[in-house]
């Protein structure tokens, strides 16, 4: 079973907050940093997308409307439903983390890691992943300030500019100056992962700290986490089998169901942390519990899914044909007499 280990590092940086969180004029210098943090990440984000290979992608475009509406209709459709369970079996918190959980666009890397592992359409999980993360920008904070309300920032002016300034600005300069940077972040992509991670990392000290000094960690309960960990592995498998089902009933062959189950499936951890950061304000530690709950289950069960489809295309590969077997026997049989 895959255990990501930059989920060891998030779990670290939670304890560090646990134990020491920043207070006073120090909060102030994190949650600025924190807030730069955001924008290098949505400009790094802005020059990696190839606007031309995007757009050559839209060749598929029933892959990829199919695995955006999983994305961003379905699986919020499943967390509304989700609402039910408040406040018997999750906390009004905790629902509204995995409400937020629902509205984040799929993942890039993971999706094609697991597409290519099962031998599914790579190019299409490619320009899939790239089209949720280019919608997400703009979808995923709209989406959240309509079904959050006030918890998750509503269409106040000040939500909208932090949204503006904070998410869509940085992104479109990314875009703006690819031309001219495109080539040094392909060619220093590993360390600009780096300083990518280290700001994430970043961000979820500055919101685990916030709400180590409001208190707010004496809201969840062991007992309300494993209820948190039923539900989502629940939305989980509904979405791995819709994803599957439904592209073998939209008349999609098997490399394009792979694509399909893998990005339609998935939720970016990466995208949806910093998101978190600007749309939940102080309340970011709870909203982002779901989503780092969801990301190392989707990788364990993917990773599964992903070597099971490798087995089944090898077997389809060197399984011999009917006839072939057939002549064999009979020519045995021949030999035999």
């Amino acid at each position: 079973m895959p255990i990501d280990p930059y989920i060891l590092l998030l779990l670290g940086t939670v304890g560090l907050a646990a134990l020491l969180p920043v207070r006073g004029t120090a909060a102030d210098v994190a949650s600025g940093a924190s807030t730069a943090a955001v924008a290098l990440l949505f400009f790094l984000y802005g020059a990696r997308l190839s606007t031309r290979e995007a757009l050559d992608g839209l060749r598929h475009w029933r892959l990829h409307v199919t695995v955006l509406a999983c994305t961003f209709v379905v699986f919020p459709l499943l967390g509304l439903a989700a609402r039910g369970l408040v406040p018997v079996i999750l906390t009004h918190p905790l629902y509204q983390g995995l409400l937020f959980l629902t509205l984040v666009p799929s993942t890039v890397q993971s999706s094609i890691a697991f597409t290519s592992m099962a031998r599914g359409n790579v190019p299409a999980a490619i320009c899939a992943g790239s089209f949720s993360s280019l919608i997400g920008i703009v979808a995923t904070p709209l989406l959240a300030a309509s079904l959050l309300g006030g918890s998750g920032g509503g269409f106040s002016a000040d939500s909208l500019l932090k949204i503006v300034l904070q998410l869509l600005v940085p992104f479109l300069a990314g875009q703006l100056l690819r031309r001219w940077i495109g080539g040094f972040v392909t060619r220093n992509k590993q360390v600009l992962g780096l300083v990518d991670r280290g700001s994430i990392l970043l961000v979820v000290y500055t919101a685990f700290s916030a709400g180590m000094v409001q208190g707010i960690w004496h809201q969840v309960s062991p007992v309300r986490l494993g209820a948190l960990a039923v539900v989502e592995a629940v939305i989980l498998a509904v979405m791995l089998l819709l994803t599957w089902y439904g592209g073998k009933a939209l008349g999609f062959g098997r490399a394009d169901r792979i694509a399909i189950q893998f990005a339609g499936s998935k939720k970016s951890l990466a995208a949806g942390l910093p998101m978190a950061s600007v749309l939940f304000g102080a309340q970011a530690a709870l909203a982002v519990l779901p989503l780092m709950l969801f990301h190392q289950m989707q990788l364990i069960v993917c990773a599964v899914i992903a070597k099971r489809r490798a087995r089944e295309a090898a077997a389809e590969v060197t399984a011999p044909r009917p006839g072939a077997t057939t002549r064999t026997a009979v020519g045995t049989g021949t030999r035999s007499g």
